[in-house]
This record gives C-alpha cells, sequence and structure tokens, in this order.
C-alpha cells in the first residue's frame, strides 16, 4: 500500500506539475504588467555584480515573471517538504533553480547551496519572511546570504490591481485574471562586510522597513 501511494505521489509529481504550469502560463497571459526599475537591475548584473531580490511570502506570485525579465535563471530556496517537492516542480518550469530547505529544516544546508548558486548565477530570489512567517518580518538569511555572497540586496515589490486574498498566515495574495500588476524593483542595499551583532541587527531592521514602506507606496498606486 505504502509503495503504490508512493508511485501515485510520483506520477502526479510528474504529470501534474506540467499540467499546472501550462496553464499559470496561460493565466498569466491575461495579467497586464509593468515593470519598474528594471534598467539598474540589468546594469548590476552587465557589470558582473550580483543581487539577491528579496519579497515577501504573500506575494510570490509575482516570481512568475522574474526569469523572464531578465532572460536568466534564479536560484530560489524552497521548503523539504511535500509541497516543496510540487512547488519546485513548478518553479523549473518557469524557470527558477530550486533549492531545497528552509529557515526550519535544512536551512543551513541550503543556505550553503544558495550561497553556491548566487555566486554562480549572479541572481537569486530570497522569500524573507517564509515559509511560516510572522509576516512582513525578515529573517536573518537574507543578510548572510548577501553578505556571503558579495550580492547587493534589492526589495522586489510585487502589488495587484485586484486580487484574491487567502485564509493563510500570510494572506497570500493571487491576481484576478486580466487585472493589472506592478513589478517595481526598489533601492539597492549594500552590505557591509563586517558587522557586529548589533549592526547586523540594525541593518536588517533598515532593510524590513524599507520593504514594508515601498509595498505600502505600490499599493497605494492603485488609489490614484
Amino acid at each position: 500500500m505504502a509503495a503504490a501511494k508512493e508511485i501515485k505521489y510520483l506520477l502526479l509529481n510528474t504529470f501534474l506539475t506540467s499540467i499546472i504550469y501550462y496553464l499559470l502560463d496561460l493565466y498569466a497571459k491575461t495579467l497586464r504588467v509593468q515593470f519598474e526599475g528594471t534598467e539598474k537591475i540589468q546594469k548590476h548584473l552587465e557589470n558582473g555584480g550580483r543581487i539577491v531580490v528579496s519579497s515577501w511570502h504573500q506575494r510570490f506570485f509575482g516570481g512568475f515573471f522574474l526569469p523572464r525579465i531578465f532572460k536568466c535563471s534564479p536560484c530560489i530556496m524552497i521548503s523539504q517538504s511535500r509541497d516543496g517537492d510540487f512547488i519546485s516542480k513548478v518553479v523549473q518550469h518557469i524557470g527558477w533553480i530550486p533549492v531545497r530547505g528552509s529557515s526550519s529544516r535544512g536551512g543551513k544546508e541550503a543556505l550553503q547551496v544558495m550561497v553556491q548558486g548566487v555566486i554562480e548565477h549572479h541572481i537569486g530570489g530570497h522569500i524573507v519572511d517564509g515559509p511560516t512567517g510572522p509576516p512582513c518580518v525578515i529573517k536573518p538569511g537574507l543578510i548572510s546570504l548577501a553578505r556571503s555572497t558579495d550580492a547587493v540586496i534589492c526589495p522586489g515589490i510585487v502589488s495587484y490591481e485586484n486580487a484574491w486574498i487567502m485564509n493563510s498566515w500570510d494572506h497570500f495574495m493571487v491576481p484576478k485574471p486580466f487585472s493589472r500588476v506592478l513589478f517595481r524593483f526598489g533601492s539597492i542595499f549594500s552590505v557591509p562586510e563586517i558587522m557586529s551583532d548589533d549592526q547586523f541587527g540594525s541593518f536588517r531592521k533598515e532593510v524590513e522597513d524599507d520593504l514594508i514602506k515601498e509595498y505600502e507606496a505600490a499599493d497605494n498606486y492603485w488609489r490614484k
């Protein structure tokens, strides 16, 4: 019985993810996406720099567009859960390179692989308050990742004109079909190479406050 269950899971995880990706691709084509600030990211990459794009878990649907904007394969950390197995296959179809782990499970090993991924590919994505929150609180892994790879941090701000809001810990948002989406790249943060514990905490809070402010500004965009 256990073997049959595993085979069923394997088949679903192999074929269903392809179907989900194509449905998402069709769905995404109904959205009207506006990009802002891509030039500074492109210039940084062209100059040989590395960058970690940070976002809230609530808005990671916007990650569907990132590999297409820069025509690259950024890496991203995905949890080691069974849900993560499914998600990692979908994001591979989209163009991401999944690294398995999270702050609660396999985090140290995954961070090491993420470091190598950002060094090699020059760009990575980081869901800064995932996988279980608390929401809108940046965990230390973002700063450690950027410092270990000599990368800058740039908030990836995603805002939806109209969205469904899920009953989850982060109130995950999905843009409604044919709605407008704003994908804005915020301020670039250079991470100091040497920091005391207090300086590390202050810098983490500075990036967090900026991310909160940038998301509020982006959401206010639709009220103009």
